[in-house]
């Protein structure tokens, strides 16, 4: 996922290694074994108003992320028995 601002493929799937710069999605710690991309700066994509936002796996401690949203394994086992496509997630 490329998170170089003044790129074009900025906050847009690219193949590693990306050289601008990318987020790394296939990770050791599984946290993005289930990652959606919620529509943040991405369908109208601006400049230095931050990279995409992830809802993604939690860490067992439940450190902060990046700016994404992350909930438990078991949590997002129940979310995603009942998510589709036209979901729409408001995140207060």
């Amino acid at each position: 996922w490329c998170d170089a601002p003044g790129h074009p493929a900025y906050n847009r799937p690219v193949k590693a290694p990306f050289t601008p710069s990318h987020e790394r999605l296939q990770r050791q710690d599984r946290l993005y074994d289930v990652c959606l991309v919620m529509d943040w700066n991405v369908t109208c994509r601006k400049q230095g108003c931050g990279s995409a936002i992830f809802f993604h796996v939690a860490r067992p401690d439940y450190t902060p992320t990046e700016g994404c949203v992350a909930i438990s394994p078991t949590d997002m086992r129940r979310l995603l028995a009942v998510v589709s496509q036209t979901t729409i997630v408001t995140v207060l």
